[in-house]
């Protein structure tokens, strides 16, 4: 499939600021699409199916798995989160550019089924901070805080598989860094070339020289 549009991947540890800086992204680029995963917990405070997830049963998620509905799938927390194949491919047969959040592992799977995908990876500036903003959100019970934590030193150790690295100090610098690379992406050749055709087309036809293909 011959795909037009960008596509933008994601992950962080838990509480590292990912969702905030997408939701913000979004808010300013009406360019980008977020792709919503699938997972099999439960919605948490203010979550609304369809809006930050799909919530679907254990044997909605396995038949999706059967049917080959995923483009990845991985268990995170003692839950299961999936990326639907399909409307990845269509949103980004369309132009669209797509981002998606989630966790390390689907990142990867992603990067192998679409390699010209961006992997964009969220570090918190220290641990203290990322266990104060966990513990601040007041959503998790202490032994869940504890896993947490566990889990975001293996999910840090994977960042050097990433294309490009945001550390999350400071809210608006991190929202700048990640514009900035969806900026950038559009303005490689290929990305140009379709967008600005017409300008490629005059371009190409210099009064002073014979007319070539830029």
């Amino acid at each position: 499939m011959d795909y037009q549009g960008n596509l933008f991947v994601i992950a962080a540890p838990s509480g590292a600021g990912k969702s905030s800086l997408v939701r913000a992204l979004l808010e300013v680029d009406s360019q980008v699409q977020l792709t919503i995963s699938h997972t099999t917990r439960a919605p948490r405070g203010q979550e609304k199916n369809g809006r930050e997830y799909f919530f679907v049963s254990n044997d909605e998620f396995d038949a999706m798995i059967a049917a080959d509905g995923f483009v990845e799938w991985a268990h995170v927390h003692s839950n299961r989160y999936g990326t639907s194949k399909r409307v990845i491919q269509e949103r980004m047969a369309q132009g669209a550019d797509v981002i998606l959040e989630i966790d390390y592992q689907g990142a990867l799977q992603i990067k192998n089924a679409f390699p010209q995908a961006m992997t964009i990876f969220v570090l918190p500036p220290s641990w203290d901070e990322l266990r104060t903003r966990i513990e601040r959100r007041g959503e998790d019970k202490p032994e869940v805080i504890a896993v947490r934590m566990e889990n975001a030193v293996t999910e840090v150790a994977h960042v050097d598989r990433f294309d490009f690295v945001i550390i999350n100090e400071l809210f608006d610098r991190a929202l700048f860094d990640l514009k900035a690379i969806v900026h950038a992406q559009r303005l490689r050749y290929s990305m140009q070339r379709r967008l600005k055709s017409a300008t490629f087309e005059a371009l190409s036809r210099s009064p002073s020289s014979p007319s070539r293909p830029i």
